[in-house]
């Protein structure tokens, strides 16, 4: 059934404040509506900024976290899932595609310097998962991003990329992203 906005601003407007209140405090229970308050009308200058540091102290957690899954690698595979799932999260408010790329930039960096050791298995969907990721990295920096921002990014993306290639060269996401970025 279709909402009428003039019907709905006319009951709106018969409530008192404090029933307004009690309302926004009951939807900004759930998180979405929250984002979506704090970043369109609370904190409009700095809501993103909250909710990137918010993303950032999740995905910590989710790393420190320990999944299930037969093998080391299969674990990994599902916390990087998880932190993939965080980010679409940030995403769903924030329309900052800096700030996605920051918060992608972070959780590769922690693939890269905590488990680097695992990429080259042949057994798990690891080094396919990081790939992925890193794609998406490098089309919002080439693509989405002013240009200006490529300097920011690009030696540490290029790192990433020497390192995929020359461990897990074999899949063939990997084979297709570039050697590296300019």
């Amino acid at each position: 059934m279709p909402r009428d906005k003039a019907i709905l601003k006319e009951q709106v407007n018969e409530l008192s404040k404090k029933e307004l209140v009690d309302i926004v405090l009951k939807l900004s229970a759930k998180r979405y509506n929250y984002e979506y308050l704090l970043v369109n009308f609370l904190d409009k200058e700095g809501g993103e900024q909250i909710l990137f540091e918010e993303a950032r102290e999740n995905i910590d957690k989710l790393c420190q976290k320990e999944f299930k899954g037969s093998t080391k690698l299969k674990q990994l595979v599902k916390k990087l899932n998880a932190c993939t799932k965080r980010i679409t999260e940030f995403t769903v408010e924030t329309k900052s595609k800096k700030l996605e790329a920051d918060l992608i930039l972070y959780v590769l960096e922690i693939q890269f310097s905590t488990y680097s050791r695992m990429f080259g298995e042949r057994i798990s969907g690891y080094d396919y998962k990081v790939g992925l990721l890193l794609k998406k990295l490098i089309v919002l920096v080439t693509k989405k991003l002013h240009p200006d921002y490529l300097i920011d990014y690009q030696d540490k993306i290029n790192q990433f990329l020497t390192k995929l290639h020359h461990t897990s060269n074999r899949i063939n996401t990997i084979k297709e992203l570039p050697d590296k970025i300019e």
